[in-house]
C-alpha cells in the first residue's frame, strides 16, 4: 500500500514561515542589547532591567486568553495581519522613549501586540497545514523562530560595535514591515465550527485539559528567560568579551535541528517520549551553565563549555516546543485550537516573565548569575518529574487525537 502524504509546502505555509521569521528576527535583534541599551543610557540596575523587561511577557501572557477567544469567534487572517502590523509599528516608540517610565509603557504596549499576533499566528497555521503533518509542520514554522534567534542576536551585537541603538531599532521597524508583506499574502479558508454561538465562559479564554503540561512549559520557560535575556552579561563575566552572540547561532542550530527531528518523531506517536528527553538535556545543559564560573583557571575549558551548553540547550528545547505546541492542539476539539495555542503559549510566556525577574533579582545578590542558572536547573528537574509522573500520563488519557 502506497501512503501518500498531504501536501505541507504550499505558498501559504511557505509565506507564514518567511512573516514568522521576520517577526522573531525584529523581536529577537532587540533581546541581547536591551539590557545594555537601560544600563547605558537610562543608569538602570539589574533587578529594575529584569522588571522593565518582564514587562513585555506579562503583557503579553494577558492578551493571549482574550486573544484566543476572539481567533476563536472570527476569523483569523484578518486579525493576524492587524496584529502584525501594529507590532511593527510599537517598534517606532524605543527610540522615542527618553525616560524609563515612557520606555516602560511602550514595552507593554509591544507585550500586548506581541502576545496577540504570536496566538494569532499559531493559531492559523494550524489551519493551512495537513493535520496529518502537523508535528512536521510546527517543527518547521518553530524552524522560522530558531534562524531568528541565530541571526538576530549576533546582527545586534555586531551593529552594537559599530553603529547606535536607534539604528537597530529602525532595522527592526524594516524587518518587520517585510514580513508583514509576506503575511499578507496567506490565503486560509474561514473554519465552520467557530465558538460564537457558545455561551461566555471562562474556560473559552483557557483549555483546562492542558494545565498539567502548561505548568511543564512554565518551569522550562524560567531558565529560558534567564538565558536570552543575561547570557551576553554573563558571557563577560566568564572573561568572554566578544563571539558572545555565536551562543545564540550554536544554540539556534541545535534548535532547527532537533525541531526536524523531533517534529516527525511527534507524528509517529511519541510525543511523551520527545518531551521527556529534551527536557533531560536542558537539565544537563543548564546545571552544567551554572557551574562555569568555578573553573577560574581554564578560559579554554570555560569557552568550550559555554558553547556546548548553547547547543545541548538548543537541541532540548528544540525537541519540546513543537512536542508540547502539538499536545495542547490534541487536547482542544478544533473549534478550540486557538484556545490551545493562547493556553501553550500562556503557560511559556508566565514561565519567561519569571525568569526575567527573578534572574535580574538573582543576579545582583551575592551568588549572581551563576546563583540563578543553578535555580533554573532545578526548576527543570521538577518540570520533568511532573511531567513523567503526572503530565505525560494524563495526556495519554485525554487527548483527542
Amino acid at each position: 500500500m502506497i501512503d501518500f502524504k498531504e501536501k505541507l509546502w504550499t505558498q501559504s505555509f511557505l509565506s507564514a514561515c518567511i512573516g514568522n521569521f521576520l517577526l522573531f528576527f525584529a523581536f529577537y535583534l532587540l533581546v541581547p542589547i536591551f539590557p545594555l541599551y537601560l544600563i547605558e543610557k537610562f543608569h538602570t540596575s539589574k533587578s529594575l532591567v529584569g522588571v522593565i523587561l518582564s514587562s513585555y511577557t506579562v503583557a503579553a501572557l494577558l492578551i493571549r486568553p482574550f486573544a484566543g477567544f476572539v481567533l476563536d469567534m472570527f476569523n483569523r487572517r484578518p486579525i493576524y495581519l492587524l496584529a502584525y502590523l501594529l507590532f511593527v509599528l510599537t517598534f517606532v516608540g524605543y527610540p522615542l522613549a527618553n525616560f524609563v517610565g515612557l520606555f516602560l509603557f511602550i514595552r507593554i504596549l509591544h507585550g500586548f501586540t506581541f502576545g496577540f499576533v504570536t496566538t494569532a499566528g499559531n493559531s492559523l497555521i494550524v489551519d493551512i497545514m495537513p493535520a496529518s503533518r502537523r508535528g512536521e509542520g510546527l517543527g518547521y514554522f518553530g524552524v522560522a523562530n530558531n534562524l531568528a534567534m541565530a541571526i538576530g542576536p549576533m546582527t545586534s551585537l555586531i551593529m552594537h560595535d559599530y553603529y547606535s541603538f536607534d539604528t537597530i531599532f529602525y532595522t527592526a521597524i524594516i524587518a518587520g514591515l517585510i514580513g508583514y508583506v509576506f503575511a499578507s499574502t496567506i490565503k486560509s479558508k474561514s473554519i465552520a465550527d467557530r465558538t460564537v454561538k457558545q455561551p461566555m465562559a471562562f474556560d473559552r479564554f483557557f483549555l483546562f485539559k492542558g494545565f498539567h503540561a502548561g505548568w511543564c512549559l512554565l518551569l522550562m520557560g524560567i531558565p529560558y528567560g534567564m538565558v536570552v535575556t543575561y547570557v551576553a552579561i554573563y558571557g563577560k563575566e566568564l572573561g568572554i568579551h566578544s563571539g558572545v552572540g555565536a551562543f545564540f547561532s550554536i544554540m539556534a542550530l541545535g534548535l532547527t535541528v532537533s525541531r526536524l527531528v523531533g517534529g516527525k518523531m511527534v507524528d509517529k506517536g511519541r510525543l511523551v517520549q520527545v518531551i521527556s528527553y529534551g527536557t533531560f538535556f536542558c537539565l544537563i545543559a543548564f546545571f552544567t551553565l551554572a557551574s562555569l564560573l568555578q573553573i577560574d583557571d581554564n578560559n579554554l575549558l570555560v569557552m568550550i563549555l559555554f558553547y556546548s551548553v548553547s547547543l545541548l540547550m538548543g537541541i532540548g528545547y528544540g525537541l519540546i516546543f513543537p512536542a508540547y505546541n502539538t499536545l495542547f492542539v490534541n487536547l482542544a476539539p478544533n473549534n478550540r485550537r486557538a484556545t490551545a495555542s493562547s493556553t501553550y503559549m500562556t503557560s511559556w510566556d508566565i514561565g519567561i516573565g519569571v525568569g526575567l525577574i527573578l534572574g535580574g533579582r538573582l543576579a545582583d545578590t551575592k551568588g549572581g548569575l551563576p546563583l540563578a542558572y543553578l535555580v533554573g536547573a532545578i526548576t527543570v528537574t521538577f518540570s520533568l518529574m511532573f511531567f513523567i509522573k503526572v503530565a505525560g500520563p494524563h495526556f495519554n488519557t485525554n487527548k483527542l487525537r
